[in-house]
């Protein structure tokens, strides 16, 4: 799967998976590398998720049914819990980083292909 962002026109994800089920989800990236540099998660119909047992930092957005990020987290470093977005429908997890190289930010237009 890929992930880009329509407004910035840069790549978020070029190699990434997606997680629609429950065991999935709840699974995430845990005992997973770091991610690289257009690797990333997508997970479907989360509304919160947590980075504890994680070894890495990453880079969250919280996307609205229309693909538009409505709330994001720079660098979430292990064991951190994000808050819940009641209105997203997809959560895209990336490597830290990512969000400030492309200067992605809230409002912006998410095509997840």
């Amino acid at each position: 799967m890929r992930a880009i962002n329509l407004t910035r026109r840069a790549v978020l994800m070029e190699k990434g998976t997606v997680a629609a089920s429950a065991w999935s989800r709840m699974r995430g990236l845990l005992g997973h590398a770091p991610l690289r540099a257009g690797e990333g998660l997508v997970l479907r119909g989360e509304k919160a998720i947590h980075t504890v047992g994680m070894g890495f930092p990453i880079d969250i957005l919280f996307l609205g049914r229309d693909g538009r990020v409505i709330h994001l987290m720079r660098s979430v470093r292990p064991f951190r819990f994000s808050p819940m977005v009641w209105a997203a429908t997809d959560v895209v997890e990336l490597p830290a980083g990512t969000l400030e190289l492309t200067s992605t930010a809230v409002g912006d237009q998410i095509e997840l292909v």
